[in-house]
């Protein structure tokens, strides 16, 4: 057997052609699976200046939803929650776009405010597309994208729109074998 044929190896590559896929629909001139991205400054649920938690010290999933569209990758989240990944591993965090909305910001960091107390998790908000600009993600209304980042600083994944399915299970899979 060649190097690299292992079933590892396999696995690795039929994620990455599910990612590739992925991004080919739904990206035109945007951030790529590889590319190092920097942390941004955006705003906590307070309005106050705060950037990504663990930016390059752990593996980073975020999911950065348009607020009207804040349910969409539940599905997605609910199965990496369920997995309960080491936490000096892996972090996730939502990053709410305000700009896009139809909500006034103010209700929408009221309403985080209540989802960051009953989830206990980390949840920041983008009140003009700094983020959107910054990483090159596109036109971000009415969607969510996902973006997984390593402790490099590189995307490891990244998909705009709903996940569902076989996708679901292989991001769950990725993080598996990125924290081990």
């Amino acid at each position: 057997m060649l190097p690299g044929n292992g079933p590892r190896f396999l696995f690795l590559s039929a994620l990455f052609l599910i990612s590739a896929l992925g991004m080919g629909v739904t990206f035109a001139h945007a951030a790529t699976v590889g590319q190092e991205l920097s942390n941004v400054q955006m705003k906590d649920a307070e309005n106050k200046p705060a950037s990504i938690p663990d930016f390059g010290k752990k593996l980073v999933g975020i999911f950065y939803n348009d607020a009207d569209e804040a349910d969409m990758n539940d599905p997605l989240a609910d199965a990496i929650k369920a997995k309960n990944f080491d936490e000096n591993k892996y972090t996730g965090i939502g990053i709410g776009n305000l700009k896009d909305s139809k909500a006034p910001s103010f209700l929408i960091r009221k309403i985080i405010r209540g989802k960051i107390e009953k989830y206990k998790t980390t949840i920041l908000t983008d009140p003009d597309l700094t983020l959107a600009r910054a990483w090159d993600l596109g036109d971000c209304n009415n969607t969510s994208v996902f973006v997984l980042i390593g402790k490099d600083k590189k995307v490891k994944y990244i998909k705009k729109g709903p996940i569902r399915g076989t996708e679901i299970d292989a991001i769950v899979k990725l993080i598996e074998y990125m924290v081990e």
